[in-house]
Parts: C-alpha cells; sequence; structure tokens
C-alpha cells in the first residue's frame, strides 16, 4: 500500500471535515480570482425576475405588483437549482484537468475535495437567494411573512439546492466530459422547472400535464416557499420538500462517493 493511501486510510473523521472545510475556502478563492463564475447567480435572477414580471405579469396576474408574489419564488428556485448544475460541471473538468489526481498525493481523505466543492457552491445558492429577494424588493415585492420567515424560506432552497447538487456531482464523476454533465442536467432541470408551478397556474395547464406539475418536487419547494413568504406558514409542503432532499442525499450522496473514491 502506498504512504498516500495509508495516510488517507488513517484520517480521523475530525481531520477529514477540517480537510473538507480546506477545500471550501479553496473553492471560494475560486471565487474570487474568477468572478465570473458568480454570474449564474447575481445576472441571471435580475434580468429572469425583469423579464419574467413584465412580460408575464400582466397577462397572469393583470400586473407585475400582484405577479411579484408568484414569480420571486420560481425565480429563486431556478436560479439556485441551476447554480448546482456547476458544481457537477467544475468537478468535471477539475477530474480532467488532473487536479483530483494531485489531491491524490497529499495526506488528506480522499472525499475531502468532493465534499469541500458542494460546500463551497452553498455560497453560491446564498448568493442568488439574497440577489433575487432584493431584486424582487426594489420592484416592490414586499411578502407579507416577516423577516424570520423569509430567511426560512431562503434557507431551505439553499438546503434542497445542496442536496440537489449531489445529483450532478454524481453526473460529474460518471461523465466523460463537463459538456455531457451540462447536457444531461439541463435535459433533466427543463423539463422539472417549466412543468411547475413556478411561473404560471398548474390550473392553466392542459389536463394531461397538471398531474406531472403536482406531483413535481419542485412544485413542493415552490409552494413551501411562497407560504413561508406571502403568510408566513409552515405547511405540509415545507415537510415535503425537506422530506425529498433527505431522500435525494440518502439515495446520491452514496452513489457521487463510492464512483468518486473509486476514481480518485
Amino acid at each position: 500500500m502506498s504512504l498516500s493511501m495509508t495516510l488517507h486510510h488513517r484520517t480521523s473523521l475530525r481531520q477529514t471535515v477540517q480537510q473538507s472545510f480546506t477545500m471550501a475556502y479553496r473553492g471560494l478563492l475560486k471565487f474570487r480570482r474568477n468572478p465570473e463564475q458568480l454570474f449564474d447567480v447575481t445576472l441571471q435572477p435580475t434580468l429572469f425576475t425583469l423579464m419574467f414580471t413584465y412580460i408575464f405579469g400582466g397577462a397572469i396576474s393583470g400586473d407585475a405588483e400582484h405577479y411579484l408574489p408568484i414569480i420571486i419564488p420560481g425565480v429563486l428556485m431556478q436560479t439556485v437549482i441551476t447554480a448546482s448544475v456547476a458544481t457537477g460541471v467544475q468537478l468535471r473538468e477539475d477530474m480532467d484537468k488532473g487536479v483530483f489526481d494531485r489531491f491524490r498525493t497529499l495526506p488528506i481523505a480522499r472525499i475531502a475535495p468532493l465534499a469541500g466543492a458542494l460546500m463551497a457552491d452553498t455560497v453560491r445558492y446564498t448568493i442568488a437567494t439574497l440577489v433575487t429577494f432584493v431584486v424582487g424588493y426594489a420592484m416592490g415585492y414586499r411578502p407579507q411573512g416577516g423577516l424570520g420567515d423569509v430567511a426560512l424560506a431562503g434557507l431551505l432552497v439553499i438546503v434542497c439546492a445542496f442536496a440537489i447538487s449531489w445529483i450532478f456531482a454524481f453526473f460529474g464523476v460518471i461523465a466523460r466530459t463537463a459538456t455531457s454533465v451540462q447536457g444531461i442536467s439541463m435535459l433533466i432541470l427543463f423539463p422539472l422547472t417549466f412543468l411547475s408551478n413556478a411561473f404560471v397556474p398548474v390550473n392553466t395547464m392542459p389536463k394531461w400535464l397538471q398531474w406531472f406539475a403536482n406531483a413535481n418536487p419542485l412544485s413542493h419547494l415552490i409552494s413551501a416557499v411562497r407560504e413561508l413568504t406571502n403568510s408566513g406558514q409552515i405547511g405540509d409542503e415545507f415537510a415535503i420538500s425537506l422530506f425529498a432532499a433527505a431522500v435525494i442525499i440518502l439515495l446520491f450522496a452514496p452513489l457521487a462517493v463510492r464512483m468518486y473514491m473509486r476514481k480518485a
């Protein structure tokens, strides 16, 4: 057994956690050196909120003001979930560049680079959440829930996005190229996003689509955010969203780690 493998084997849980945070800090440094990596969580929610509100607001809710309580949670979900795709794409790029080969020679836990990457991306989700609410507020959005309920809604979205990022981390490990990771991810996300209650009421859809939109996990997440921000309520949708996030982590985290460990 090589020295690096021996060191990996003897890494304690405490050391693994510390090393994961170190790798997360490495990811944050990449954002500082390449600020364009934050465009999708700053410019995208701004543009989507403006466009969807002023294009669809009058047709769906009569005016932009009444559409904001509907669209803000929808744009927030779309932005944060889409941003989670970058986890898998960046992971695949690092593996292609040999970054993880260099990590293998270091006396660190093998799982630390993967865990650190996912932890660093929660900062991007937080930025997207803040930008979306700030833009909405500037446009006249006034959530009826208190500041604490709005913060809880944002935290719920971040937790769910972290869970979903494990799916794309799995794709990043098994896919051959970063482009294929992005392609596969978008094929999954676009139907889930637009066949939901994010932008239009479900009852305006054809009957044969309504069943899918109502069963869509993202619809439950959006409904939970709307209940929290617009009325300060925690209902079944909140519990369903957390349950779905837990199931995703339980399913995909072990798969992603197992495939990663084979290649790391």
